[in-house]
């Protein structure tokens, strides 16, 4: 762990030298003081040397305003090692976050996510920067002091360092503690912010039902789980404090006793007694950075840990041998087709179809049956348990992800959109697309005209989640994308069944110029709009029943044949 740690160093290892070569002078500057201080006491002042007092006072003054720059410049680019890794962290883990399967995604929250990528990756920048720097002014200040305290008197400084390792045995005895505490805690932030991000996206849908009762109920179990676990990792932290606090405050007894009885026996002089309190004084403010260090340690420790937990977690593998998938014409097959999310929990059993290049088939069935899957693992979202899905005859699994992906364009009933301007939106179907051609796919999804009558045209901001847009507008955008990516497999998974009739009819129409010349799959809650398919095909109890053309299907008087006459009778 720690030298996967060290690792993060290397870009910036220049500055982080330099930073430590400062740390190195500011704790030098800090030993100069009772020297001088012991040099004043027992010299200068006895035998009344003013000239050497100012002298001594004004190269004190130099060394100070020398600790200043040094300590402005360790504190500012000192904290932008830090930042800078910070960075290099989340830049390596969001590119990670890319790379992951969708079964990672189903089963971890946002916020969760967005927990080990903010909050644990600031103390671990903290961690970065405070943590070398306190340790090595902590080490060079005690060994410097410990050296320059037994040239006055040996036993003496012994009996003060002798509190050292009583020091060390209290901290580490409450590491332990620290540790899972502070693990706890950070578990519970990431329930928090998974509730926080759920409520905030869902705040229009909680006061539309009246439920923000509910919500606040939810997230004060949530919020009530994360105060004890913060009270657990503080009463940890007070333990630490006061307990290496009290060892620290009977070290200045014991330097004040032990000093005391060697100045009265004449065993050191009174300058000496006084420097070894000042030495004591800054020995007492590196052991305190030590202390805050092993504090830091486990907070930074413990982010660092969740950040490798996440980056560790295996990424979508691809067959050594795959090859991109060229000059595509959408002959799509499925080969006895099994598919379960969970071990136990059945979604596809035996599965054979043979899609035809340029053709639409259309699958209808209850919910729940399987239908979105199919979609799903065209696009190879998920492996497959059991057969073999073939496109122009050759396996998804021998594709690279890459190509296999940018041959299928999908339409989906929930539209994401991302938080931004039109342009970017549609511009998401293809990076390398010129505006023209952006906004010729507008055109064809029948979204131009509206965008040219807003006051900032395409340049438009669309909010979170295209929150400004209604469905039908969102719904157009999304088709737009699909145009400029330009697909030889298309996906309609009930891209029009939360649209009123009006927007459902103009929507519809760029669906079917979008179809043309591709090999079409549309999952249909609304029967009337598949009549036309060239096969529909029912799934139902995780398999197919039946299949056909829709007249075909009206005649064998099966599941179809009641779906389609129940619908024709709301209808009318």
């Amino acid at each position: 762990m720690i030298r996967r740690f060290i690792q993060y160093y290397k870009p910036h290892k220049k500055m982080f030298l330099l930073d430590m070569l400062a740390a190195f002078l500011i704790s030098v500057c800090d030993l100069v003081y009772p020297m001088i201080t012991r040099n004043m006491l027992n010299e200068y002042i006895p035998n009344q040397k003013l000239r050497l007092l100012v002298m001594s006072a004004l190269i004190l003054l130099l060394i100070y305003m020398i600790k200043m720059l040094l300590t402005y410049f360790v504190s500012l680019y000192g904290h932008m090692v830090g930042v800078n890794m910070q960075a290099d962290m989340r830049k390596e883990v969001f590119h990670h976050l890319q790379k992951l399967p969708f079964t990672y995604y189903d089963e971890h929250e946002t916020g969760t996510i967005m927990s080990r990528m903010v909050n644990d990756l600031m103390d671990v920048s903290e961690l970065a920067h405070h943590g070398p720097e306190d340790l090595f002014l902590s080490v060079i200040m005690m060994v410097g002091a410990f050296i320059y305290l037994c040239t006055i008197n040996i036993e003496l400084t012994l009996i003060i360092f002798a509190f050292i390792p009583v020091l060390v045995y209290i901290s580490m005895q409450a590491r332990k503690r620290m540790d899972e505490a502070f693990t706890q805690s950070r578990v519970q932030v990431g329930v928090i912010n998974a509730n926080l991000n759920n409520a905030i996206s869902g705040i229009r849908v909680s006061k539309a039902f009246h439920n923000a009762h509910y919500e606040e109920e939810k997230f004060l179990i949530g919020n009530n789980a994360f105060v004890k676990a913060r009270e657990k990792a503080y009463q940890a932290m007070a333990f630490f404090h006061s307990s290496t606090g009290f060892i620290i405050d009977l070290l200045n007894v014991v330097v004040l006793l032990a000093g005391g009885i060697y100045t009265y026996n004449g065993w050191i002089v009174f300058g000496d007694f006084v420097t070894y309190m000042l030495f004591v004084n800054n020995f007492i403010t590196p052991i305190k950075k030590l202390i805050n260090f092993v504090e830091q340690l486990e907070s930074g420790a413990t982010g660092f840990k969740r950040f490798c937990e996440l980056l560790d977690q295996p990424i979508e593998k691809e067959n050594e041998n795959a090859c991109d998938l060229e000059n595509v014409k959408g002959h799509i097959e499925f080969d006895h087709v099994s598919f379960n999310y969970e071990e136990g929990k059945e979604v596809l059993r035996d599965i054979s179809l043979d899609i035809q290049p340029g053709k639409q088939i259309a699958l209808v069935g209850p919910s729940g049956g399987g239908k979105t899957t199919i979609c799903h693992l065209i696009p190879h979202f998920y492996p497959l348990d059991e057969g073999e899905i073939r496109i122009d005859g050759k396996s998804i699994q021998s594709i690279t992800y890459e190509s296999l992906r940018k041959n299928i364009g999908i339409v989906q009933q929930d539209v994401f959109l991302f938080t931004g301007t039109i342009t970017e939106n549609i511009a998401s179907g293809d990076l390398t697309a010129s505006d023209e051609e952006i906004i010729e796919a507008a055109k064809k999804a029948n979204i131009h005209d509206y965008v040219m009558s807003l006051e900032d045209g395409y340049d438009t901001q669309i909010g979170e989640r295209g929150v400004k847009l209604s469905g039908g507008q969102k719904q157009r955008i999304s088709i737009a994308r699909v145009f400029l990516k330009n697909p030889a497999i298309l996906i309609l998974d009930e891209a029009t069944s939360a649209l009123d009739n009006a927007t459902e009819i103009l929507i519809q129409s760029a669906l079917d110029e979008l179809c043309k010349g591709r090999t079409t799959l549309v999952v249909a809650h609304r029967l009337s709009t598949i009549k036309n398919a060239d096969e529909i095909v029912v799934i139902e109890n995780h398999q197919i029943s039946e299949r056909g053309t829709h007249e075909e299907l009206l005649q064998a008087k099966g599941l179809y044949a009641q779906l389609y006459e129940s619908q024709f009778r709301v209808s009318k």
